[in-house]
């Protein structure tokens, strides 16, 4: 009778070592890439950047107007 061998082939190996590597392409790629997580993440803190100068325009705006008419209406 034949004996059974038990064991990884190199085959098995080869192609778990190819599915590996595509892997971590797409990983590196979705990382690093155009549109990866580090490019959104940079791009997020610009928009949220420009977002607290705009509320601040917006309220120092708004604090000197408050001014103004107080001190129409009520003086110093």
């Amino acid at each position: 009778m034949f004996k059974k061998e038990r064991g990884i082939t190199l085959i098995a190996l080869v192609v778990t070592i190819i599915v590996l590597l595509i892997l971590a392409g797409v990983a590196i790629s979705l990382t690093i890439g155009d549109k990866g997580i580090f490019k959104r993440a940079e791009d997020a803190a610009n928009t949220w950047r420009n977002a607290e100068t705009n509320q601040t325009r917006a309220f120092n705006g708004f604090t000197s107007e408050y001014d103004s008419v107080y001190n129409r209406y009520v003086g110093d």
